[in-house]
């Protein structure tokens, strides 16, 4: 069991709660636990697509400063890797992942947000790495996550900086994908994972891999992953199912079962 993060299944949308008061600190137990739910999500065959959710107030505030503060060098060395290890297990999920964004989403909570696919924000959000303002860097993924979703310069601009960017300037920089009002955020969300639901899962799981590993290889390197992931999909009943239902039915009317 876990205490502060846990996954609630409806409808085949698996929706990963933040729950720890008052603002989602993402101390080093929520971390871990962020770690199992992730596997979790993605094992489970009941669930189609995921949503990371902290609540009407507020997604995720950053990491436990008053946590680390104390924390000499070599102890630090050794939890480096497991504040990473959360970031990355959500990012392995291989079905389609979502954030939806209220309140702040900061430093190790904006970087649990760039680790899924898409973000929706509430119109009145927060986001930003301010670690630069501890003496520190961004170290969940951020200095790698940012500059390949929003591009090098303005993700130095943020980091450098430290500022904190609104929902508006969010979206016109590709930080986030969709606006919505606050009230609606999570619903917005979770409609936009609905979608996946009933749909081909190995083909959605081999385009998150193509797409995903793609972006830290080569362009022939991608290629040839592209191909190995289109072609294992021709041992898929899924695959048989589409291309018959298309051929007899046209598109858009397979039943897929996942297999």
């Amino acid at each position: 069991m876990t205490e502060f993060v846990r996954l609630e299944v409806n409808e085949g949308v698996g929706t990963i709660w933040l729950q720890r008061p008052k603002m989602n600190a993402l101390n080093a137990q929520m971390q871990d636990e962020l770690s199992i739910v992730a596997k979790e999500a993605d094992t489970r065959d009941d669930v189609a697509a995921v949503v990371l959710y902290g609540g009407e107030r507020v997604f995720a505030a950053g990491a436990d400063v008053k946590e680390m503060a104390p924390m000499p060098y070599a102890e630090m060395v050794r939890r480096a890797h497991y504040i990473q290890q959360f970031t990355r297990d959500i990012a392995a999920i291989g079905k389609p992942t979502i954030s939806a964004i209220t309140g702040f989403a900061l430093g190790g909570g904006c970087e649990l947000a760039l680790a899924t696919d898409l973000r929706f924000a509430a119109a009145d959000a927060k986001l930003g790495q301010p670690e630069i303002l501890l003496g520190i860097i961004p170290g969940a993924g951020g200095t790698q996550r940012l500059s390949r979703l929003i591009g090098p310069a303005r993700a130095k601009d943020l980091i450098y900086t430290g500022r904190f960017v609104g929902a508006d300037e969010a979206l016109a920089i590709g930080l986030v994908d969709a606006l919505h009002p606050a009230g609606e955020v999570y619903d917005q969300a979770v409609a936009w994972a609905s979608q996946f639901v009933g749909g081909p899962a190995l083909a959605l799981r081999a385009a998150k891999s193509a797409i995903d590993r793609g972006l830290d290889v080569d362009l022939s390197s991608g290629l040839e992953i592209e191909r190995t992931e289109f072609a294992g999909l021709f041992a898929t009943d899924d695959r048989t199912a589409g291309m018959t239902s298309f051929v007899e039915n046209g598109p858009g009317k397979a039943t897929f079962t996942g297999a």
